[in-house]
């Protein structure tokens, strides 16, 4: 049987070890500092996948993904990256004046699928799926998965250049700069799948230090007609913004779904 037969009809979300499926665990980047100023500053940013916010005590995000937008819109690379047990760790020398955009951008595959019996579960690029399951595989079930992860900093001045859209999967155009947010103020930003509006898209915001909350505090929004959404924050702090998209077809992969997952670091300060 080929494998476009054994896949009809078949695809829907398949679960992974990440954010994308457990709520329990998240993805973040956080950094040292997200305004700075001087001559010559650098910022250091650990990232990783925990249970806790801004806690690394699960897994750490791989760095082969980091993609840094410079203020003039060009491609940096960040320097002295390591990644140990629990969280990786990297530094950024900020040699341009303005706001700067670190994401790790993932765009892959996942699939599930019976051998002989046994569940079985691959992961990886998306034009290795037709090599990647098993002539003899049964149940197979595919999702394509695009997903990123990103913080912004600012040296002096905010810019707008490194803010700008991609076009692709799912992401967040500021409305109000991202290094502009104030507790008590209200901030408005858009969702935008592939460049276009995501409406009605339930975006979550949760407060860093949750092990020391009884509760996580977590609250939401939705998107509207425009993609816009508009957060009050309850509190200075790091909040970790995420939104996602999930059961549309996937016009990369045959017989697939399509999950596209959002999330961003946002630091709030009193005003």
């Amino acid at each position: 049987m080929s494998l476009r037969s054994r896949l009809a009809l078949v695809a829907v979300t398949v679960l992974a070890a990440t954010p994308l499926t457990a709520e329990a665990h998240r993805q973040w980047i956080t950094p040292s500092a997200t305004v700075l100023s001087g001559d010559d500053p650098w910022v250091t940013f650990d990232a990783a996948i925990s249970n806790d916010l801004f806690y690394p005590d699960h897994f750490p995000m791989q760095l082969e993904n980091v993609v840094v937008t410079l203020p003039d819109g060009s491609v940096g690379a960040i320097e002295n990256g390591a990644t140990g047990k629990y969280r990786s760790v990297f530094d950024l020398h900020l040699t341009q004046p303005g706001t700067y955009r670190i994401a790790s951008v993932n765009d892959g595959a996942f699939a599930s699928y019976q051998q002989n019996g046994e569940q079985k579960r691959w992961r990886g690029k998306k034009d290795e799926i037709g090599t990647a399951i098993p002539a003899d595989a049964t149940d197979v079930k595919l999702t394509e998965a695009q997903g990123r992860v990103e913080v912004f900093v600012t040296r002096g001045a905010p810019t707008e250049t490194a803010l700008a859209a991609t076009g692709k999967g799912l992401e967040l155009v500021p409305v109000t700069h991202p290094n502009d947010l104030f507790a008590g103020e209200a901030a408005t930003f858009k969702l935008l799948l592939d460049g276009q509006p995501a409406k009605g898209v339930e975006v979550a915001y949760v407060p860093g230090a949750a092990r020391y909350r009884n509760e996580s505090s977590e609250a939401k929004t939705t998107t509207g007609e425009d993609g816009a959404f508009t957060i009050t924050w309850p509190s200075a702090g790091l909040f970790w913004i995420e939104a996602a998209v999930e059961g549309l077809p996937s016009a990369a992969i045959e017989n697939a779904q399509r999950r596209a997952m959002y999330v961003a670091v946002f630091e709030v300060l009193n005003p």
